[in-house]
Order: C-alpha cells, then structure tokens, then sequence
C-alpha cells in the first residue's frame, strides 16, 4: 500500500489505481486476523457503493472530491444514518439506529469517504488505555512487528488508530477529550491532531465531557492531517512554509518531563538534538503552572462532572451493563456541585490567561505526547495498575485540552523501538501554526531517520 491517503489519492488521479481496487485491500486488511477486534459493526456495501461511484465520476472526468473513495473508519459515539451509536457500551446494545450523520460524519461522506465501520473503543471513552471488557482489546499491531508482548492499543480511540496502523482505513475519525486521538497514535506510530475545540463539530455523538470533547482524526502524516482537519473543520489550513531554523520552540519540564521511561526519554532527547543541529531555536522553560492543574482536577475535572450528568438516568437503569471501571470514573462527579463545576470554569479561564501570556513568544511548545511506551494487556488486569497506567497516559495531552489548544503527536522513535510519539502544542486557535511546525518537525526528524 502507498504510505498515506494523498498518495492514494493522488494514484487514483494518476490511473495507477481505482477507489475500488484500494478499497478491496483495505477490506482484506480488515478483515485479517489483526483487526479481529477492531470494529463493531462494518457498513456492508455503503464503502464499496461510494468508491465505485467516485471511478464512475473519475471516468467521466468529474474531478475528485479529497478523500477520493478511500477507507475511513468512525469512532463509535458519532452518528451514521441507519446504524445505533452503542459508545461501545452494552447499555446502548438495543439503541434505534441514527436517522442522519452528524456533522462531521456528513463532511467526510460529501468529501468521498468510503465510510467502513464504527471502531472499537473504551467504553463511552473514559480511558486513555483502549481496552473494553465487552468486546476484546485490539492489540497493538506496532508493537507486534518487534514484540509478541500483546500491549494495549491506546484509547480512546482504539479501533480507530489500529484500523490506520493495518491499513484497513487511511484515516479514522474520533474524538479527544484528553488525549484519545493523540494516545493510540503515539502508541502505534501514527499522526494524531487534535484542533481547537471549538472548529469542528460535536453534535451527534455520544459526550464524555463536552467542554473538552473535540472532534478530529487520525492519520498516517502530517499533510493527512492538515487535510482532515481542512474537511472536519469546513476550513482553508495556510501553511507558512517555515523552516525548522526559524522556529523557536520551548520544552516546558514541570510535569511534562517527569517519569520518563528508557525508550521515551531516548527518542524524545534525539529529537531534540535533531531539530537543533537544523538551526531551531529549544528552550527550556519551567511552565510552573502545570502544577496546578493536579489539585484543579481533583475532583475529576470537567469529564467527571458532565459525564455524571448525561449518565445519571442511564445509571439508574442499567448500571451492570457499563464497564465497572469506567463506572467509578463517572461516579466521582457525583459528588461535584454546580458551584464547584462553576468555580472550576473560572479558575481555568485564569490559567489559560496565564499559560497563554507564558507562552506567547514561541512558535510551539514540545514534550513526549505520553511517558511510555505503550504497556503490556496482561499487566493491568488489577485495578490498580490499569488506573495508574491511565493517569499516566493521560497526563501529558490533558493539558491541552484544559488549555483549550491544539496538539499534534508525530512519531520520533527509530525504526527498531517500539513507537515513541513527540507533541508539538500551543493554544487555541494556532492550529494552522502546529500543523506548520509539525510539517517542518517530521520533514527533519524523517531525513534523520525516525519513524
């Protein structure tokens, strides 16, 4: 298969391929033995009907809308007319199917997705780790090239990542409220950007926290990236062209920086030293309030209080149907008031503030998108060590949502590690500036030999 969707695109303009015939191998990927877990319903027949009509369009010379007949997987909280959005959850097992696409599902169809399936996820999205006691766990298919260790896939969105990694879809839609676009990608050597919130839709689909929730994708490159976002968002991406020399980075080391493991800590540093020895400007800097943001969340935060208030009635009914883990996540904002739901808005609006005039002389900031690589399936069957692991991989791109910006995860490991992701991030509204310098970081690390 060619390396990511614009070049499959650009095979079906050329005529060395048709959306049917890439359309065939992404099924056969799917249908493989690595994605045995990977989706929880396929839409039959609605992929091949959309690529055979884009070769009828290419045909008759009707020019190609961007995604061009190609796989793509959704999540399974966004609505697609005629199939019940289950969340990934037995308690909406018997749900009526959707009457419409949402928003974003809608976009990607009338840019010409071959829409193949909803994906597996953690249930309801409540996890960071992607593993779903109702329907199996995908394993990582990255890690397997150099592993036989079974490791998680990364959540929430794992499905949709391990679809990417197999090449059963060029791009998966999901969501990220706290890093379940940018998990699975680190995770298994993907491109996963998360945009200002506020740019693309949320209607349609299951909430886990809708001040942090945003809808976006992950992809196989930056320049699939920046093309996602430009259908997702309805919008024009302007690149600068920037080269990595005339950047000016920061690396912020409270928090951020803390419990790296070997492999990360390795990648992460050759990074580093790569787009120096290009001429980029990194410093160091100490972003003390990442600090706070622990005893800001102590309650839970944000995904805690509003998931407890679109589950209560659900709860009530059928509580031993939910996952008991994601249960006890959602319980704790049981216990959250609306004056601490409120007094929490405006302590992040001052932190923003904050955070923001901190950062302001800088392109972007850097940090390992998580501190590990990702962990074996075995090793969180207790209670313990699965919550742990979660807060870990959480850790880092929760920051950027409380930030309310944006963030991209590339893959920095080398070829013989296990997927290592680097994130580059600012706040709101510089997407088009953190999908530029994404460019510009992958251009460089790539001619340098990483992933």
């Amino acid at each position: 298969m060619t390396h990511d969707l614009s070049a499959a695109r650009e095979a079906i303009l050329l005529g060395r391929e048709s959306a049917t015939g890439a359309l065939a191998r992404s099924t056969l990927a799917a249908d493989a033995a690595p994605n045995t877990h990977t989706y929880l319903q396929r839409f039959t027949g609605h992929a091949e009907a959309t690529a055979a009509a884009i070769d009828l369009q290419h045909r008759a010379g009707i020019p190609l809308p961007p995604l061009a007949g190609l796989a793509v997987s959704i999540k399974a909280l966004f609505d697609v007319a005629g199939f019940a959005t289950t969340a990934a959850s037995l308690a909406l097992r018997d749900r009526a199917p959707a009457a419409a696409d949402c928003p974003a599902v809608a976009r990607l169809r009338r840019a010409g997705a071959a829409l193949t399936g909803h994906t597996h996820m953690t249930e309801f999205a409540f996890s960071g780790v992607g593993m779903n006691p109702h329907h199996g766990t995908p394993a990582n298919p990255a890690t397997a090239r150099l592993d036989a260790e079974p490791r998680i896939p990364g959540g929430s969105t794992s499905g949709g990542a391990v679809s990417v990694a197999t090449g059963a879809a060029w791009t998966a839609l999901g969501s990220d409220t706290g890093g379940s676009i940018r998990i699975p990608a680190a995770l298994q050597g993907l491109v996963g950007f998360k945009n200002t919130a506020r740019l693309t839709p949320t209607d349609g689909t299951v909430p886990l926290s809708p001040t942090l929730d945003t809808t976006c994708a992950i992809t196989r490159s930056v320049r699939d990236a920046v093309l996602l976002h430009e259908v997702l968002a309805g919008r024009t991406v302007r690149l600068a062209g920037r080269p990595v020399a005339s950047l000016r980075l920061a690396v912020p080391a409270t928090t951020m920086l803390d419990g790296l493991d070997a492999t990360v800590a390795a990648a992460f540093a050759r990074a580093l030293e790569r787009l120096r020895a290009a001429g980029a400007r990194i410093d160091e800097i100490p972003l003390a309030e990442l600090a706070e943001l622990r005893t800001l969340n102590a309650l839970g935060g944000f995904p805690a209080a509003e998931a407890w208030a679109w589950h209560r009635p659900l709860l009530a009914q059928a509580e031993n149907q939910y996952d008991p883990r994601v249960v006890s996540r959602i319980r704790r904002g049981e216990t959250i008031s609306a004056a601490d739901h409120l007094d929490l808005i405006a302590a992040r609006r001052d932190w923003i503030s904050r955070v923001g005039t901190t950062l302001q002389p800088f392109d972007a900031m850097l940090s390992p998108t998580v501190p590990v690589v990702a962990p074996a399936i075995a090793a969180l069957s207790t209670d313990e060590a699965f919550f742990a692991t979660n807060a870990l991989l959480l850790r880092n791109p929760s920051v950027v949502n409380f930030l309310d910006g944006c963030a991209l995860s590339l893959p920095c490991h080398a070829p013989d590690e296990l997927p290592v992701g680097l994130m580059v991030w600012a706040p709101a509204l510089a997407d088009d500036t953190v999908l530029d310098v994404s460019r510009a970081i992958a251009d460089t690390l790539s001619a340098g030999g990483a992933a």
